[in-house]
């Protein structure tokens, strides 16, 4: 599926996992989920090092989340991103989003081959803001 096409089908959904949500204001991933909150999305933050973020409880992985997210926003270092795609195969979750200066090609090829959307290297506000008309 051609990237446009893919980063549409994403971001019709409600609800992202933030793997990798501070609870630093100023940081990228809580920057980024306070915007995307904003905009309407519900938040689901993923990180074993904090209890709750914008609000909402904090999971320790995908796997503990209340529901489903329609979209995974991985604010990680490249070398998380094969065990964040393991871990979505599992659960059989359909949308990986991994932002801006963060690439793992092969992650994204095993994902991408398990039938899972990929965006890689793009931020989510950025492109959320550039295709909101189309939304």
């Amino acid at each position: 599926m051609n990237e446009p096409a893919i980063m549409l089908e994403m971001l019709r959904g409600k609800t992202i996992a933030v793997v990798g949500l501070s609870d630093n204001p100023g940081k990228a991933s809580h920057g980024v989920s306070v915007a995307m909150q904003q905009a309407g999305y519900r938040i689901f933050p993923v990180n074993p090092a904090v209890q709750t973020v914008l609000g909402e409880t904090s999971y320790a992985s995908l796997a503990d989340l209340p529901e489903r997210p329609d979209i995974v926003n991985v604010f990680r270092l490249p070398k998380a991103i094969p065990g964040i795609v393991d871990e979505m195969i599992a659960l059989g979750l359909k949308h990986l989003w991994v932002q801006m200066g963060i690439v793992h090609r092969e992650a994204a090829e095993r994902a991408e081959s398990a039938g899972i959307g990929v965006v890689m290297d793009r931020c989510i506000m950025v492109e959320h803001a550039r295709l909101a008309s189309a939304l």
